[in-house]
């Protein structure tokens, strides 16, 4: 009889680790839902990539990587172009937006991070932002980008080879 009370007793032990683990990994998946309680979305234009996320219970200001946009994006036509998506759903302020952009130039970048920004406040309320930020213009992606350049061309996308004269 002693050998079937360790069986059980391996089986209970077992059973007792599943359980603990599974609620270990509760409770770190809903301290991660709690930690992480943003929206996200993703901007594109030519080599741009505007990561955006959206925190909707806290309230701030725009920061674009580390630095507040206005620092990163100076002016005031700079300030009308990413300030649209927002004025436009009436949200100015009223969350804080963190935004990560990576390649491409300044104004490629720009255009990344306001289709980021029209992507993320329709994420927050489709059914409200979705008709007024498609009727505008800021869903669409902007899928021009540069030509690149053939062989034999002389280093150009488009140059032709000049004729010899006769």
């Amino acid at each position: 009889m002693p050998t079937k009370s360790k069986k059980t007793t391996k089986k209970t032990a077992k059973t007792t680790k599943k359980t603990k683990l599974k609620k270990s990994t509760k409770k770190s998946q809903l301290k991660k839902t709690l930690k992480a309680k943003f929206i996200r979305a993703i901007g594109r234009r030519r080599t741009a990539v505007a990561r955006v996320r959206l925190y909707p219970h806290k309230k701030g200001d725009l920061e674009v990587n580390g630095q507040s946009i206005e620092k990163y994006f100076p002016g005031k036509v700079y300030e009308q172009i990413y300030l649209a998506p927002l004025k436009t759903c009436n949200v100015l302020g009223n969350y804080l937006i963190t935004i990560k952009v990576q390649g491409s130039g300044l104004k490629g970048q720009l255009d990344a991070v306001v289709h980021g920004l029209a992507r993320v406040l329709e994420k927050l309320n489709q059914e409200k932002f979705r008709p007024i930020l498609k009727k505008r213009g800021f869903l669409t992606r902007d899928s021009r980008k540069r030509e690149p350049r053939k062989a034999g061309m002389g280093g150009k996308a488009r140059r032709k080879r000049q004729s010899p004269r006769r």
